[in-house]
């Protein structure tokens, strides 16, 4: 990348122009991704207007990265995903297997434990290289990871 795309405000939804400009890439492109990637289903409104949630810019984030900083095809960071899902899946299950029927998580616990998606697009979005080396950064990544041992 070029230049550091802007932090994205806390916002519960975002039009498609507001996800061009904190993603770089134009509502186009952002359309043919929606039919590319089918974790990409912004909500729809009035008129056919789309409405992104903060999980879904930083998912773009993750496709951008790929397409354009990794050199990934289409085909090739749609499987990338795909692949990063059924690890994460892969690592719930195991994790969740080392539970004891009353040390599980309950219900709304499991509400509180981030989506398969924002776990996958939180990657490059870690990588500010001022705050990567903090302390706060190495706390809020076992907190990260404590939370994602019992979904």
């Amino acid at each position: 990348m070029d230049s550091p795309l802007p932090s994205i405000p806390a916002k519960r939804y975002f039009t498609i122009g507001e996800v061009g400009e904190l993603c770089g890439v134009k509502p186009h492109v952002l359309r043919y991704w929606e039919q590319e990637f089918t974790q990409l289903r912004p909500v729809k409104r009035r008129g056919n207007r789309r409405y992104y949630q903060h999980h879904e810019v930083l998912m773009i984030r993750r496709i951008r990265d790929l397409l354009y900083d990794q050199g990934f095809t289409i085909s090739g960071a749609r499987n990338r995903l795909q692949e990063l899902v059924q690890t994460d899946r892969q690592l719930r299950r195991d994790a969740s297997d080392g539970f004891e029927a009353g040390d599980a998580p309950s219900r709304s616990d499991a509400l509180l434990q981030p989506s398969v998606d924002q776990l996958i697009s939180m990657g490059p979005e870690f990588s500010v290289p001022e705050f990567a080396s903090s302390p706060l950064h190495k706390e809020l990544l076992e907190i990260r990871a404590l939370l994602t041992i019992g979904a």
